[in-house]
């Protein structure tokens, strides 16, 4: 057996190293361990076989690819850390998430050949069809069954559950299976949704896709921020134009339409968020304020840091540190409470203000590679990719509100989508 078998035959456990990742997700910490794990196993399998059969692996431009996308996350957060208001942290967190690496080069070996991306692909799918029916019991019964499970299990180790009495009784939407203290499930899904859909279609036809649609649509509906709405939104544009047709598809977002009026009568959640939507149509900054759920405030400070600090920012994760200089209310009890802001809430603004102009130019370059990897990969490539790229396109939607793309959680989500994303498109050698 050559070195190029025997290092695909080393690399079949991938796609299992990326589902039990995602899988693990509510218990962020076990989920870290497997990120952890993984990336060392990488390492060592490439040092093993000293990196030779690289291109049975994957090609010379997949690996390419999915460094440079690396690089263009990790290294606006070195740079920023330089002057960083704690220094010490940033330059510690910049060091740890070089753990991130290894783990994207499983992540596209993964999905590299067609048996790989069958079983990545796939297994994301059915996570995410598991999530959706258990958030769905959840919200016909009032508990979710997966998450019950997990705080049993917590218990029984611990001693204490996953969530805290207040973080229960503060959750304001459809938890799922991440739990009311982590009340991410609506924009997780609907991130991760393009997976299930394809699926759906590819097995099941236009049926298929509308079963899953209406599925995961009720959740984020329910479980989801109106930044998820907006995600799912886009996911659905793209893949019933496709599926469906214009007509169908219209006769598709008029039942959704009328399923978000129904639910604001019905659901109390939900009518609070399109209430407070509402006050975006007064002409005073007070209105436009609380319909953006104190996020106008966050922005002003935003642009603040980005023009005291130009070059690199205040530092990736720095944004609560810097937030009480550049507050444009300094002592007035803001939307979301008391105490600093934790980020920007954008990713243009959080990447402008904490890693400066240096950091937008890489994440610009970053996207333009990758842009130019797709325009220039034949139709078959961008088919097998298209799922992939559809997620990570939706999940950066610059107008649109987002997580934290430097916390450890969503910068996971974001680093992962893009390496399924250059595994996928540009595959192994042979392809």
């Amino acid at each position: 057996m050559n070195d190029a078998t025997q290092a695909v035959h080393g690399w079949r456990w991938a796609p299992a190293w990326v589902l039990a990742f995602v899988a693990l997700w509510p218990a962020p910490g076990y989920a870290e361990g497997v990120l952890a794990l993984g990336a060392l196993a990488g390492l060592l399998r490439l040092v093993a076989s000293r990196f030779r059969g690289g291109n049975a692996l994957l090609s010379g431009p997949a690996w390419a690819l999915t460094s440079v996308l690396f690089f263009a996350y990790w290294l606006p957060e070195a740079v920023s850390a330089i002057d960083a208001m704690d220094r010490g942290r940033a330059l510690r967190e910049a060091l740890v998430d070089l753990r991130y690496l290894p783990f994207l080069w499983i992540v596209a070996a993964a999905v590299a050949d067609d048996a790989g991306r069958r079983r990545t692909f796939g297994g994301l799918a059915i996570i995410v069809g598991a999530w959706t029916l258990d958030a769905l019991i959840e919200a016909a019964t009032g508990a979710s069954p997966l998450f019950s499970g997990i705080d049993m299990v917590k218990h029984a180790i611990s001693g204490h559950g996953m969530c805290t009495a207040e973080q229960v009784a503060a959750a304001d939407r459809l938890a799922g299976v991440l739990g009311p203290c982590n009340l991410k499930l609506g924009i997780v899904l609907a991130s991760l949704s393009p997976f299930a859909l394809d699926a759906m279609r590819r097995r099941f036809g236009r049926i298929g896709w509308l079963v899953a649609a209406v599925g995961i649509g009720i959740v984020v509906l329910l479980a989801g921020s109106r930044a998820s709405w907006l995600t799912y939104g886009l996911v659905l544009l793209w893949t019933g134009w496709r599926t469906l047709g214009r007509r169908k598809l219209l006769m598709v977002f008029a039942l959704g339409a009328l399923a978000l009026v129904a639910a604001t009568l019905v659901v109390p959640q939900v009518r609070e968020r399109i209430e407070r939507t509402t006050h975006v149509l007064t002409a005073d900054s007070k209105g436009v304020d609380t319909a953006l759920s104190g996020r106008s405030r966050i922005w002003s400070a935003a642009v603040c840091m980005a023009r005291e600090h130009p070059v690199n920012g205040v530092g990736a994760r720095g944004f609560r540190q810097a937030f009480a200089a550049c507050d444009p209310q300094p002592g007035v009890i803001a939307a979301w409470g008391e105490g600093a802001a934790l980020h920007a809430h954008q990713l243009v603004l959080e990447i402008l203000s904490e890693t400066g102009g240096i950091g937008l130019l890489l994440w610009l370059a970053g996207a333009a590679l990758a842009w130019r990897a797709w325009r220039y990969a034949d139709p078959v490539a961008r088919d097998r990719a298209r799922p992939a790229m559809l997620a990570l396109a939706v999940t950066v939607f610059p107008l649109n509100t987002h997580l934290a793309s430097y916390s450890t959680f969503w910068g996971g989500v974001l680093l992962m989508l893009s390496a399924l994303y250059a595994g996928s498109l540009l595959g192994r050698e042979q392809d």
